[in-house]
């Protein structure tokens, strides 16, 4: 009787102890390169959430700190681009906007050029300006773009506001303004833009880890870019032969439909906005293929 209540103690002291062990297991991260080429770990990027969270805090806190006005740069910064476009291309150079107010044409096409270029502009700088973090500690490397589209986001949700006051001031005096259903589209357009932004940036920040010239080309490509985009002119001003080819860049479906849903003047071509998005799609999966191979061996060569 001493004995089996001795083996019923040990059985109970093997299982407590299988149960520490399976606890222990279950806490155990093992991380381990990656062998795909386009391989992404959806279950571990939504597991590190809080940390994408953390480092939105940080952009948007470290993009505004020691300024005088902080956020409110957010407003002022589309809003002298806007002026500057509206008394150069507006009103010394004449150029149309197709029946819409100057102002709140330059404003629509600015704010949603602002939000893509500074995701592209800061996405490209990923794995230089993230080294030091890189070295020290493991985390997916495609969080920091992705906290980085979303710090943008509230600048241009800021940015939303502002326009929509002035939208609704010229809709309310009935001048030059139809709005339609194709404002439903807006969350999309969004996407598409953060999405081609974030392909854009990735490949440029990988390549940049051996190529540093790249770097230095980043702002005066998007300024090209730019003007190769409806942002300061309407797209009715393109030659007809040469339309095609001009709506090929991604950018200029979305600035098109996006000045449409809210003024209705201009044209929506699903055939366009349809390769606009396919194109969006492929530079993003080439982007983080680059990334996915970069990301191996970067920290040998950044």
């Amino acid at each position: 009787m001493f004995r089996s209540s001795m083996e019923t103690k040990q059985k109970k002291g093997i299982e407590m102890t299988d149960k520490d062990t399976a606890i222990t297991t279950s806490q155990t991260t093992v991380i381990k390169s990656k062998r795909g080429l386009f391989e992404i770990d959806f279950k571990e990027l939504w597991k590190y959430r809080d940390l994408v969270f953390l480092f939105v805090k940080r952009n948007f806190t470290s993009k505004y700190k020691q300024t005088i006005l902080g956020p409110a740069w957010a407003i002022i910064q589309p809003l002298l681009t806007t002026v500057v476009f509206t008394v150069v291309f507006g009103g010394i150079a004449g150029l149309p906007t197709d029946g819409i107010p100057p102002f709140v044409f330059y404003m629509c096409g600015n704010i949603i050029w602002q939000y893509f270029s500074g995701c592209l502009t800061e996405t490209s700088t990923t794995f230089v300006s993230n080294s030091h973090i890189f070295g020290k500690v493991y985390f997916p490397r495609l969080v920091l773009p992705i906290a980085t589209v979303l710090t943008n986001l509230i600048s241009f949700a800021i940015q939303f506001v502002f326009f929509l006051i002035f939208w609704s001031i010229y809709w309310i005096q009935g001048v030059g303004i139809h709005p339609n259903l194709m404002l439903l589209t807006i969350p999309a357009l969004l996407l598409q833009s953060a999405m081609l932004a974030l392909g854009v940036g990735i490949i440029i920040s990988a390549l940049t880890t051996k190529y540093r010239d790249l770097a230095m080309l980043v702002g005066f490509g998007v300024q090209l870019w730019m003007y190769a985009t409806p942002v300061a002119y309407a797209s009715s001003l393109i030659p007809e032969k040469w339309i095609g080819l001009y709506m090929i860049n991604p950018m200029t479906p979305i600035i098109e439909t996006f000045r449409y849903a809210f003024f209705g003047s201009g044209s929506f071509n699903g055939l366009y906005y349809g390769i606009g998005w396919a194109t969006t799609i492929v530079i993003l999966f080439l982007g983080v293929l680059l990334f996915n191979r970069v990301e191996k061996t970067f920290m040998d060569t950044v």
